[in-house]
């Protein structure tokens, strides 16, 4: 049993990942982590695929088809799960996470800094502004850790996304912005490993030349997924092909909390005994 850490990359694309993150890199290739390559359900938006990581369930089945809908979770998802169990879980995110799994609509002086046993994200530092800073974010994610130590941390930087709109994903800027949040968790990792801590890193979609997702091609939907683990070595670059719909449930493996029979995929190898 492992706490967890979940670094969602908004619009982290999977060839500018392995191309551009050489620390992450520098971990798959001494298989001190595994590398996947995960096909991103549909659509390639963000709202609906914050709930589809959580809740392991498609878009149509969910019902967050779209970003303008703006409701609370109906579904069994990774907070619910974690806080039932007596979990303790945290969030460094963006506002829609607060809507999904705490309160909607999001007020930004109510909701911005909550600490509540009585909500599913119970720990929780949001931002409102695309362009938040993803060194501040990452800051505030490893403030959560040492104050709280808690079992699930969501850390949810926008930069990938806001750069890659602007720029468009073929740019020096877009991969620039990858370099940055390697150097980043390069500074983070080994301190949360020592803390017991495995840690993911993943993206809810890609990104386009043009500066946009929303579509079916590759570029905008295939993300990657490193898994780097506190207590076993890794398999270095797997070569497999996964689902978003398998991070709920490998998550909660880890963790040691019951799957809901909502989350039907299996999880990932590395968090079974």
């Amino acid at each position: 049993m492992s706490k967890i850490i979940l670094v969602l990359s908004d619009a982290l694309r999977y060839d500018v990942a392995v191309a551009s993150m050489g620390y992450l890199g520098h971990l798959v290739e001494t298989r001190q982590a595994s590398l996947y390559k995960v096909i991103g359900e549909l659509p390639s938006m963000s709202r609906p695929m914050y709930e589809t990581v959580h809740t392991g369930l498609l878009s149509s089945e969910h019902g967050i088809t779209a970003n303008h809908i703006v409701r609370r979770s109906t579904k069994p998802n990774l907070f619910q799960a974690a806080v039932q169990a007596g979990k303790t879980t945290a969030a460094a995110a963006y506002s829609w996470f607060s809507e999904l799994y705490n309160r909607a609509p999001y007020d930004r002086v109510d909701d911005r800094e909550v600490d509540d046993d009585r909500l599913f994200i119970q720990h929780g530092r949001f931002y409102s502004e695309d362009d938040y800073p993803d060194v501040e974010l990452f800051a505030t994610a490893a403030m959560l850790v040492r104050r709280f130590s808690p079992d699930y941390l969501l850390a949810h930087p926008m930069g990938m996304d806001y750069i890659g709109e602007k720029y468009g994903s073929d740019s020096a800027q877009y991969r620039n912005q990858a370099i940055r949040q390697d150097v980043i968790l390069a500074g983070l990792v080994p301190e949360w490993l020592s803390r017991g801590y495995t840690i993911l890193v993943t993206g809810d979609h890609g990104i386009n030349a043009d500066g946009s997702h929303g579509g079916t091609t590759p570029d905008v939907r295939e993300v990657p997924l490193f898994l780097i683990g506190s207590n076993k070595p890794g398999r270095g670059n797997t070569g497999d092909v996964v689902s978003h719909l398998q991070i709920a449930p490998t998550v909660l493996c880890l963790i040691g909390v019951p799957i809901p029979e909502t989350m039907r995929l299996p999880p990932l190898p590395e968090s079974r005994p």
